[in-house]
């Protein structure tokens, strides 16, 4: 269980996440300046997440966001929630169609194993 559920608080997608999708979102079409805002700030905290201090490298100056506004910061929840809803969403029906799919094929294969006992 995520300590987020143990804590009491909202589940929501992770930054990662939201870095994936705004990125193959803004190569699909233009965004605005507040989502390059959000891309960039969230950008910066998965790359200071995930990168290896080895490497020495680091989000260059002119592009670094180390802030946002409290409406970039809402609308980057709220596209967190929205992930993890739909997230969850295609999960669950996933796991709906292999239950559902196994019952047919168990229901198909009992069908072949009992002899019919009335053939009109």
């Amino acid at each position: 269980m995520n300590m987020r559920a143990l804590k009491g608080e909202e589940m929501t997608g992770t930054d990662a996440e939201v870095c994936a999708y705004l990125m193959t979102t803004s190569l699909t079409q233009p965004v605005d300046s507040d989502w390059t805002q959000i891309y960039l700030y969230i950008t910066g905290r998965v790359y200071r997440k995930w990168r290896t201090k080895e490497s020495g490298a680091t989000v260059p100056d002119d592009i670094r966001v180390e802030s946002i506004s409290d409406y970039q910061m809402a609308e980057l929840n709220r596209l967190k929630e929205w992930l993890y809803r739909k997230r969850t969403t295609i999960r669950q029906d996933g796991d709906r169609a292999e239950r559902r799919q196994k019952k047919e094929e168990e229901a198909a294969e009992r069908k072949l194993e009992q002899p019919a006992l009335f053939d009109f």
